[in-house]
């Protein structure tokens, strides 16, 4: 489909590879964003599509189907089926719910500790991960979520959805470079849950 609308515009895909890598437009797509929920039965797991434009995401979406959700973010604003939803205000890690992919890839590719310590210290903690943990995120429904690593395909088109939600997102390290970890949070504790995850 967008090959035939926008035959010049280029496409990075889990399943497919990169077309068209000199466009400065570029279509990201991951059909199946949880394909460990989705191969097991559970709906957590969503499609995702973003659009970036000289490289910087512009805009994003987040299709859940069994569930009937769509959450569409232009890092200004993001929508819930057609209704602008904003992220929460949490300040206290005490009082929060962080959510993370996995419990085991944090021991593989961040600092182990500093993670489970910060799970440890949530007011809840579950893996209701992948696209769908930055849904709830976006509409207010949980305050943190974690990916100690991501491909582009998994964070790039969460990145407007995020952002125009009110919320903050950045790498492991609280950079808005090299995507290859996340970390998205109320926009209170996000410098906070950085350090933590970043303590030596």
């Amino acid at each position: 489909m967008i090959q035939k609308e926008f035959p010049h515009h280029g496409i990075i895909g889990e399943e497919f590879g990169q077309e068209n890598e000199e466009s400065e437009y570029t279509w990201v797509i991951d059909p199946i964003d949880g394909t460990k929920a989705f191969i097991t039965g559970s709906p957590l797991f969503t499609t995702l599509v973003g659009l970036l434009y000289k490289g910087e995401p512009i805009l994003g979406a987040i299709h859940q189907p069994i569930l009937g959700l769509r959450c569409i973010g232009n890092n200004t604003t993001t929508s819930l089926n057609g209704k602008t939803v904003h992220c929460r205000s949490t300040d206290r890690l005490e009082d929060a719910t962080v959510l993370a992919s996995s419990i085991r890839t944090a021991d593989q590719y961040q600092n182990g500790e500093a993670f489970t310590k910060l799970a440890k210290k949530a007011g809840l903690f579950r893996t209701w991960g992948d696209g769908y943990g930055y849904l709830l995120v976006a509409t207010g429904q949980a305050d943190v979520m974690l990916d100690p690593i991501m491909n582009p395909w998994d964070v790039l088109p969460v990145i407007p959805v995020i952002r125009g939600s009110g919320a903050r997102i950045g790498n492991w390290q609280g950079g808005e470079d090299h995507w290859n970890s996340s970390i998205a949070a109320t926009p209170a504790l996000f410098d906070s849950v950085v350090k933590q995850l970043n303590v030596a």
